[in-house]
């Protein structure tokens, strides 16, 4: 009867700790690269014709989203372009109907955390950064894990401090734009 009941309180050991490495993991989709309704390649636009992330996430730049580019966007090279392909395609049949591509979001913070792009862009944080080397994927993937820890690590690495706390003697680089430190309100607010 002993070991049957050492067997059953190890077991119920080993299940709770799984479950809590579980339920420490909620929320993070690190390496979720769901395929998109139009194979769209980061690596042909950005590595090999030189397409500026900015260029098409413009909103980065001035949003706390850099959004999805609208198809007038990818249309100013498309509609001169004379390579066909099936996507090319349903992407010009779109927007003849006036119907967007339901792209799926792949980097997705909870609801109570506030992010600026514009915030991070300004600040000289780039892209490959948080999302990895976009420019060389064929399919883009969440590359980091996007945890609270995660922000905070890189924040204590670029030495970022908040506003308020700054000498007028400091620079106005990164720590002058991105303002964030370790202050909790800049984020959950």
């Amino acid at each position: 009867m002993v070991p049957s009941l050492v067997v059953l309180i190890s077991l119920g050991l080993a299940g709770g700790g799984y479950a809590a490495w579980e339920l420490s993991r909620v929320g993070i989709h690190q390496g979720y690269s769901p395929r998109q309704p139009i194979a769209f390649s980061h690596r042909l636009h950005s590595q090999e014709n030189q397409i500026p992330c900015l260029y098409c996430h413009s909103g980065a730049e001035r949003s706390r989203h850099a959004g999805i580019p609208p198809m007038n966007v990818c249309m100013n090279c498309h509609s001169i372009l004379s390579k066909a392909t099936t996507d090319i395609q349903r992407l010009k049949e779109s927007v003849q109907q006036g119907k967007p591509i339901e792209w799926i979001r792949i980097h997705k913070l909870p609801d109570f955390v506030y992010f600026s792009h514009q915030r991070h862009v300004l600040g000289g944080v780039q892209c490959q950064d948080c999302h990895g080397a976009v420019e060389s994927a064929q399919q883009v993937s969440q590359h980091a894990s996007l945890t609270m820890g995660w922000c905070l690590d890189c924040h204590r690495e670029r030495q970022v401090v908040p506003q308020w706390q700054r000498s007028p003697l400091q620079g106005q680089g990164t720590q002058a734009v991105a303002s964030g430190g370790l202050d909790c309100g800049n984020c959950h607010h």
